[in-house]
Formats: structure tokens, C-alpha cells, sequence
């Protein structure tokens, strides 16, 4: 597997690209905004976009979905059907929260479940629900390569906020306490914004995940 990671929108929001090196297949997890950028990506890694993950649908996160799934004739994959009340409210979001950049309503080809697989070319990912953030918050885990993609649920030394529509810090905890720090210590995260971290890591020194 090959990852690019590239901040997108005034939020400085990880886009990942996901390319599986073997068929040269591309997935684009969580492009909130900066086509170009993310164009210029799949071109330089001579990737094909095969679909769009989705693991939340905060403007920053999602905002470019639709504008890129209709230009490469690609699905929108995710994230819960918890989150459809955001989906269809991109504009807004952005009034609410200051999004200056083009924001696109959408609707996903498939929406996730807990247990869920999605595939990126050869590349397996198990979905995992994990509410708090949002209602209809998803990860995307593979065991095989040892990563999984985050979004806002956790950071490395932080943990997503709880206070937008339909958060709840309790369930967040949940959600990461039976999602997340059950996987493996040496699997990297990819978080929503900032830098990588591992479970292991977290679970040691995280300061919100520390009783």
C-alpha cells in the first residue's frame, strides 16, 4: 500500500490517498476541498480513483465528495446513515462554522455499517461505527497493513470534539475505548488533522484517554 497524506481546506484537513500498489487502484479518504490538489496526487502516483471514503460528513471532511465522485464516474463509500443529516447540509455547515471554499452536498453510493469491508483494489479495510464525534462516524482498519483512518475520533494526545449536533463525549469514549484501543498497539492511526500516531501510543500517553 502506498499513502499520501495532503492537508486540504483552511482546516487543514488529512485527505489520504490510498493506492494499491499491485493494481494501481486509489481511494481518496476524506477530501473536504482542494481538487486540484488532490488531482495533482492521483496524477503524480499514476493512481486510478476507484472510490471515495467518507468516514464522517463535516464539510471539511466531505465537502468535495460529490464534485469528485461525478467527475471520475466513482462511488461515494460511507460513512453511516447516522450522519445523513449532515450530508445534505454542507452550506450549512459552512455558514455555521466559516467554510470559505466550494462545498457540495451528497449523497454515498453505499452507506457503512459496524463490520463492514471495503476494498481499494487488493486492499481490505473493516469498517468500524464509532459515534461521539458524529452519530454516523466510521474507521476504516486494516489488519494487514497495521493502519487505520480515523478521522475525528482520535488524535495523537487528543480525542475529537463532542459538541457539534448529535455529539455525546461519553459515547466518543466508548467508541474508542471498544473500536480503537482494542486494536493493536503497532497499528499507525491517521487521524483527521495533525500527525500520525500509534494505538500504543495513545493508550500510554494520551491525557484524555488516561483514568
Amino acid at each position: 500500500m502506498k499513502l499520501v497524506i495532503t492537508p486540504v481546506t483552511p482546516f487543514a484537513q488529512n485527505c489520504s490517498c490510498i493506492v494499491c500498489e499491485k493494481t494501481g487502484k486509489a481511494a481518496l479518504v476524506d477530501p473536504g476541498g482542494d481538487i486540484e490538489k488532490l488531482e495533482a496526487v492521483l496524477q503524480s502516483n499514476h493512481a486510478v480513483l476507484d472510490s471515495i471514503l467518507i468516514t464522517h460528513a463535516h464539510l471539511d471532511h466531505a465537502g468535495a465528495a460529490q464534485p469528485l465522485a461525478e467527475c471520475h464516474g466513482v462511488p461515494i463509500i460511507g460513512p453511516h446513515r447516522d450522519d445523513a443529516f449532515l450530508a445534505g447540509a454542507m452550506q450549512q455547515q459552512a455558514a455555521m462554522f466559516g467554510g470559505s471554499w466550494p462545498v457540495h452536498d451528497f449523497t454515498p453510493d453505499r452507506w457503512l455499517a459496524q463490520g463492514d469491508q471495503v476494498t481499494v483494489g487488493d486492499l481490505q479495510f473493516e469498517v468500524r461505527h464509532c459515534p461521539g464525534h458524529t452519530p454516523g462516524h466510521v474507521v476504516f482498519y486494516s489488519a494487514a497493513e497495521q493502519i487505520a483512518f480515523v478521522g475525528d475520533v482520535l488524535f495523537k494526545g487528543s480525542i475529537g470534539r463532542s459538541d457539534f449536533p448529535r455529539g455525546d463525549h461519553a459515547t466518543l469514549i466508548r467508541s474508542i475505548t471498544e473500536q480503537l484501543l482494542s486494536l493493536p498497539d503497532e497499528v499507525v492511526i491517521v487521524p483527521g488533522h495533525g500527525p500520525n500516531s500509534t494505538i500504543g501510543d495513545e493508550r500510554r500517553s494520551n491525557p484524555f484517554l488516561i483514568s
